[in-house]
């Protein structure tokens, strides 16, 4: 499949990568509280490409003697009425005594608390007088195309600010996380089976919330100038992810990327402590069935590429 897309949105597919399974854009989709303006904005039909035979999602296995790792690149949030499940991701999920996420969501997770202790700005503080001139007007006329008011986020921090205006358009147009696919394959889990995380929402929420301040408004910056084509962009990796074309996703994922500091603080790093965390756990008898999001198993760093560098082979599942 062939997809012509803007060359500039960098910041955009920073931010779709990590909505690619990352479990905390979907937690900022169910936990936003941002008083709207009425009329409320009609959810359009969303029109996701299909290929005509497509191959099915990726999926990954490492193995051993005693241990079977299956590798399973995620979306998070997606259109209601895409059928991605096929036998091999259905076979694998059953045959699996572990399911492993990037981090586990229920009442127990402490996203709520996190985003107290992260997402808010001291008291006093104000997210438009940190704005000034055209990033101001820019930042309320974005708002306002979303049927926000202005003081929609003034609470919260610039980064806090840039996800929801990056994850809205996708909300208002259909995206979702009870149609993602940590919640289909959850559904799925038999009783017995155990579910473990990779890492939690602080640790998430602390990606974020530890760029500095101009950094931070940086990123909101250039996510209200890429606001239009967000969802068209999230589109075309959706259908290279069904279609299981993981070089493609890969190319749209990292066409622009220009900030090798965030692009090692939000992938690569991660991705090392996540190959350390399987070559570990083949230690250990078992069948694992690893959910993470789909940008995190493409193109360079992947955690593929940091497995093969320790001697450990991920075959492709046909």
């Amino acid at each position: 499949m062939s997809l012509a897309l803007p060359l500039r949105l960098a910041p955009v597919r920073r931010l779709a990568r990590f909505a690619l399974g990352g479990a905390l854009a979907a937690a900022l989709c169910g936990c936003a509280t941002v008083e709207r303006e009425p009329p409320a904005v009609p959810v359009a039909p969303v029109a996701v490409a299909q290929p005509a035979a497509p191959r099915g999602p990726a999926l990954w296995k490492v193995a051993d003697e005693d241990t079977t790792i299956y590798l399973f690149g995620t979306v998070h949030a997606l259109p209601a009425g895409i059928d991605w499940m096929d036998e091999r991701i259905a076979a694998a999920l059953a045959s699996s005594g572990e399911f492993v996420t990037e981090v586990k969501t229920g009442p127990d997770s402490g996203i709520s608390a996190g985003f107290q202790s992260r997402a808010n700005l001291p008291p006093g503080q104000s997210l438009r007088a940190m704005l000034t001139g055209d990033d101001l007007a820019a930042y309320e006329g974005a708002l306002a195309s979303l049927g926000l008011p202005a003081s929609a986020f003034d609470r919260y921090e610039p980064w806090y600010a840039a996800m929801m205006l990056s994850l809205l358009p996708l909300m208002q147009q259909g995206y979702s996380a009870e149609a993602g696919v940590e919640d289909t394959l959850e559904a799925r889990l038999a009783p017995q089976t155990r579910h473990d995380a990779l890492e939690t929402f602080d640790f998430q929420l602390g990606l974020f919330d530890g760029l500095p301040q101009e950094s931070q408004i940086a990123y909101l910056r250039e996510i209200i100038i890429s606001l239009p084509e967000i969802k068209d962009t999230l589109d075309a990796m959706v259908a290279e992810w069904l279609e299981g074309d993981a070089e493609a996703l890969a190319a749209l994922l990292q066409e622009g990327e220009t900030d090798p500091v965030l692009f090692d603080r939000l992938v690569s790093a991660r991705n090392r402590n996540w190959a350390d965390w399987i070559a570990q756990r083949l230690d250990r008898p078992g069948t694992v069935f690893l959910a993470v999001g789909a940008g995190h198993l493409a193109g360079r760093d992947s955690v593929q590429d940091d497995l093969a560098a320790r001697g450990i082979a991920a075959l492709r599942v046909p």
